[in-house]
């Protein structure tokens, strides 16, 4: 983390930015931060109650994964900072492989992450495997993962930029991809991937992939009833509107087809239409007919009258414009596909499986299940856009790009409305977009440029500090014979 990003989030925390600078002068980080502790922050002239604050703000790290496996266990598990008292912490129950590949792990002297070892207990659990065949397991996936860590002062930024950016110059500027059933189009290739990156409010083509589960996942009319129900019907779907006037009134003249594929009753239309403003008390039944009359003869309230019932919302969820049944080809169940998007209300209805529910509106997602889930969100969006068009990223370089996108809490976009935007570095910021504006506010706030990223290094004409460039050698010459030591 830069120095200005550092400072910013002490700012957030309710620090000074004088006490902010007092502390920048000597740690860079957050995490430096927290391991000098009070007595660091003290030694700098901070009074203990303040600095006890700061830290308190901070937040204590977590225990390293490091430490001894025999003690992993739910009891070791470290407390979570600042967690609230009503929220509960759930450790990780550790299941009898996992023990046996942790204290393996421990004897081979190897350090894995946990869901390495993790995946690896669940995939061999009912195999039956002697400890020698695990052992090997474990050799060979710590093999695996020392061979795919990057080396020490590598430019991930620039790794990850240019294996996203060198693929999508392979893909279709103007695509739509086919969703499996018919008429639902989802924008893919190029436009998609600017999409994602860009963090638009709305995608072009919002759509949802909403799993059933229970008996709407195996009979089809049950889930037809359901997609019916998500589906948003407006009167026109359903009803023709006939204009009398001669008489001054609207006809409506459901049609029985419809009314049934809908699931509606000629009493849940006029109920409906009775809540409208513009038409209440004014809605009545002649026969199979539904009458819509106003005492005030006017071609202007007819006409008023006839444009608020016309679209006038039924039954469904607002957003979801059509909702199309789909069926897995492997396990037999049904599933709805949807054109258009809300999360919210779909979480809510029954027989859905709310768990695997998903949308291509990342900042929805955002919005109603927290910053984690949008993080997940743009990689699955943009791995899966990325494959559609037969491309082979490493999903580690989307993943620096959506923890870029979302690491102070918000879906922000790569540009100059996000993040190249709000670097740190002045020439960084000059050097994308606006070149003098960006120099002119620098120059009227009398903004300090440190030089510690690529691209303002490159604009100087001096070393980048990364591969070799940040590597000090100092050669120290043998003694001659004679001289002192």
């Amino acid at each position: 983390m830069a120095k200005k990003d550092t400072i910013n989030a002490l700012m957030k925390r309710d620090v000074s930015e004088e006490v902010a600078n007092l502390i920048m002068s000597k740690y860079v980080t957050l995490g430096a931060i927290a391991d000098a502790g009070v007595d660091g922050l003290v030694a700098l002239g901070i009074e203990q109650s303040e600095a006890e604050s700061i830290i308190e703000k901070i937040g204590k790290r977590s225990v390293s994964h490091s430490t001894s496996r025999s003690k992993k266990d739910e009891a070791s598990m470290p407390e979570l900072p600042r967690v609230p008292p009503e929220e509960v912490f759930r450790p990780h129950e550790y299941t009898e492989m996992e023990k046996k590949l942790y204290a393996i792990e421990e004897k081979l002297g190897v350090d894995l992450p946990m869901k390495i070892v993790c995946d690896i207990a669940h995939r061999i659990e009912n195999a039956d495997l002697d400890d020698e065949t695990c052992e090997k397991l474990i050799s060979v996936a710590n093999r695996m993962y020392t061979s795919h860590l990057m080396d020490q002062n590598e430019s991930a930024g620039v790794m990850a930029a240019h294996s996203l950016g060198e693929p999508a110059t392979q893909m279709n500027l103007r695509t739509f991809h086919f969703a499996g059933v018919a008429n639902i189009n989802v924008t893919e290739g190029l436009p998609r991937i600017i999409e994602i990156v860009d963090a638009r409010r709305e995608p072009s083509t919002p759509s949802m992939n909403i799993p059933l589960i229970g008996l709407a996942a195996e009979d089809e009319k049950f889930a037809r009833y359901v997609a019916s129900n998500i589906e948003i019907t407006s009167l026109l779907d359903v009803a023709s509107i006939e204009t009398d006037i001669t008489n001054q009134r609207l006809i409506v003249t459901p049609d029985p087809k419809k009314m049934e594929d809908r699931g509606l009753q000629i009493d849940d239309i006029t109920e409906r239409l009775n809540k409208i403003k513009a038409v209440r008390g004014m809605v009545t039944k002649a026969d199979y007919d539904i009458i819509i009359a106003s005492e005030e003869p006017s071609f202007k309230k007819l006409q008023q009258m006839y444009d608020a019932v016309k679209h006038a919302k039924l039954k469904g969820i607002d957003g979801i414009k059509r909702a199309i049944l789909e069926k897995d080809k492997v396990t037999g169940h049904w599933s709805i596909v949807t054109e258009g998007s809300n999360l919210k209300e779909v979480l809510q209805v029954e027989n859905v499986d709310a768990v695997n529910v998903m949308t291509n509106s990342v900042l929805e997602v955002a919005d109603v299940l927290g910053i984690e889930a949008a993080r997940n969100s743009i990689i699955h969006e943009a791995m899966t856009t990325m494959r559609h068009a037969g491309l082979d990223v490493d999903v580690r370089h989307v993943m620096l790009v959506a923890d870029l996108m979302t690491n102070d809490g918000t879906v922000r976009a790569i540009g100059r409305h996000g993040v190249s935007g709000k670097k740190s570095s002045v020439l960084a910021r000059a050097a994308f977009e606006i070149t003098a504006a960006h120099l002119l506010h620098a120059a009227m706030v009398g903004e300090v440029d440190h030089l510690e990223g690529v691209t303002e290094n490159i604009i100087v004409g001096q070393p980048v500090t990364l591969g070799t460039g940040a590597v000090n050698l100092i050669y120290t010459p043998k003694k001659k014979k004679g001289e002192d030591e």
